[in-house]
């Protein structure tokens, strides 16, 4: 581990320093100077020529400054003749930006994708991308994770006899049948449709939740509305307590707040892939650490083992 390099961006600092922690290895300095002009230049304070570099950053608000923070570190450890430099994003906004469903529309995930190459990038470390077509926009190897048994080691410790897991919508159904698995429950989805504003409609709920305690999980949650959704869906279904799951825990516009605040909400558990400060503080929520799990993918990809034996 002697040739392995571990900077982190300003969102990323104390992520890395649990993975750092992990792996037992120092952090490396860098600093990032913003001049008049508001141009931002980046400089790493570590040797790297010929070693392993991972740069840690996900990529949250402030987004445009986040990414360009990263594309910046990057450039400045090529520059520097890295061996080979990895970005390790625990979450990458532009996930959600992956089709287009408007004429005339840009599709972001794609094009973020290629802004990491341009700058330098030989590998790609990130956690449950939005959609299954975003990994096939990273045209480097590209290491997908995820925190399904995180978030089952959580809920393990709980009788679970009378739990059904339910995905919010089809698309995150085959995740949510994985999660099921994990704990020995069976699993229920919504039929979601999304409209402009943000507003959503949970038309149909594919399982029986009648009478039973209802884990929910997601991939991420940002403005709640989906959430409120299938908690409509799941009283007039008849389901008793609720507790919600999510990799991604954004929470913006006083989501954690609406969603906590709900009586029918018995807790929340999330990961810390998006960094999260007091002002994300509730009495039912519960930040689980992904860093770990960063740390052994990091081990594997320098060491030349399989990543994807991490999820055997």
């Amino acid at each position: 581990m002697e040739s392995i390099r571990v900077f982190a961006g300003t969102g990323g600092r104390q992520f890395a320093e649990a993975m750092c922690a992990a792996l037992d290895v120092p952090l490396s300095g860098s600093e990032l100077h913003r001049f008049a002009n508001d141009c931002l230049e980046v400089q790493l304070l570590d040797n790297v020529r010929e070693r392993d570099v991972f740069l840690v950053q996900p990529i949250v608000a402030p987004t445009q400054e986040n990414l360009v923070e990263l594309l910046l570190m990057i450039d400045a450890a090529r520059g520097a003749s890295a061996r080979r430099v990895t970005a390790v994003m625990p979450h990458f906004a532009y996930a959600r930006s992956d089709k287009k469903d408007h004429p005339r529309i840009s599709i972001g995930g794609r094009l973020m994708a290629d802004m990491l190459v341009t700058a330098g990038a030989n590998r790609v470390l990130t956690m449950t991308l939005h959609a299954p077509q975003v990994h096939a926009f990273f045209r480097i190897p590209t290491d997908q994770l995820h925190a399904l048994e995180e978030l089952a080691s959580h809920f393990r410790v709980y009788d679970l006899a009378n739990t059904t897991v339910v995905s919010p919508d089809l698309g995150n159904a085959k995740s949510a049948s994985k999660f099921a698995r994990l704990l020995g429950t069976p699993v229920a989805a919504g039929a979601k449709e999304r409209f402009q504003g943000d507003r959503v409609e949970i038309s149909h709920l594919i399982g029986d939740v009648d009478g039973r305690d209802v884990i929910v999980l997601d991939d991420e949650i940002a403005n709640g509305t989906t959430i409120s959704a299938i908690l409509d869906k799941l009283k007039e279904h008849g389901a008793r307590r609720v507790s919600i799951a999510c990799t991604h825990g954004i929470f913006s516009n006083g989501a954690l707040e609406r969603i906590g605040d709900d009586p029918r909400v018995h807790e929340i558990v999330t990961t810390d892939t998006v960094p999260h400060t007091l002002t994300f503080a509730h009495p039912k929520l519960t930040v689980l650490s992904a860093a770990p799990a960063f740390a052994e993918a990091v081990r594997r990809i320098h060491s030349g083992e399989s990543v994807s034996a991490l999820f055997a």
